[in-house]
């Protein structure tokens, strides 16, 4: 997966998971620009279609998404059903955030650039930050929370570096059934993901070095969009492309060394 998004850049197909995600993000994103006293469950319906039509305008392969009346109807519902849980979980008639889908980028020495975009980022009156992410999913069972957990880290990561300073409090909201995970980083937490961060890094080189990104079956396997040329379903990736791995990792393959294997 990872070469073949990141190196080879095979197009993804939109999913309706994920657009529906980017919805209510919009959504969420342009309440604050209205009024306190009008950020209300009712206007956050009323933006639904204004940030339906300006991302169908942006990518027209989205309206096939909600081809059909029926599905138009679920997806819509879907989205307001995730806003109402929203205003259970805050009222934002109390909130001014600092930013909102705030993009943040900072270069590890002797390692990666790593970038992000948060949510929402909320300052107090005495400079302690909180971030806010919203999720249109359910909150992760037990035992299933490790990619919460190092989304929140790396965010905290992220925010230190440009701010001088770690948040106070990371939040995920997650929007289908109401869940919160909350972290409260600290330096051993922002160490921690910056070491993670750079063994992964150190093992992505090592691939791009062999030019080999084996398989790494899970059961994330039923959500990935290259299936089809992925060895592990009987496919076969794209030709290796050095210079295109070079661009990307900064490590030439070693010549002879490159195999037909994908990352999964």
């Amino acid at each position: 997966m990872f070469r073949l998004r990141s190196i080879d850049r095979v197009p993804e197909p939109p999913s309706r998971a994920a657009t529906l995600g980017t919805l209510v993000h919009a959504v969420l994103e342009n309440l604050f620009d209205l009024p306190p006293a009008r950020r209300t469950p009712a206007a956050s319906r009323e933006l639904l279609e204004p940030a339906w039509d300006a991302m169908v305008d942006k990518q027209p392969e989205l309206a096939a998404l909600v081809a059909d009346s029926a599905e138009r109807h679920q997806f819509f519902d879907d989205a307001r059903a995730r806003l109402g849980t929203y205003f259970v979980l805050e009222n934002p008639e109390r909130l001014e955030p600092a930013a909102r889908e705030l993009r943040l980028e900072s270069a590890l020495d002797n390692g990666p650039h790593v970038r992000g975009v948060v949510d929402r980022m909320d300052v107090a009156p005495d400079g302690a930050i909180r971030i806010i992410d919203y999720k249109s999913g359910a909150a992760p069972r037990a035992g299933y929370g490790a990619q919460a957990e190092f989304q929140m880290r790396f965010y905290a990561l992220l925010v230190s570096r440009a701010h001088g300073r770690i948040p106070a409090l990371m939040r995920l909201l997650y929007l289908r059934d109401g869940g919160v995970k909350e972290l409260r980083p600290t330096a051993a937490d922002v160490a921690a993901v910056e070491a993670e961060i750079r063994g992964r890094w150190t093992e992505i080189r090592g691939c791009a070095e062999r030019g080999d990104f084996p398989t790494q079956p899970s059961r994330l396997c039923g959500w990935c969009s290259f299936q089809s040329m992925c060895p592990e379903f009987g496919g076969t990736p794209p030709p290796l492309d050095r210079d295109a791995i070079e661009a990307a990792t900064g490590v030439r393959p070693r010549e002879g060394g490159a195999t037909a294997s994908v990352g999964e």
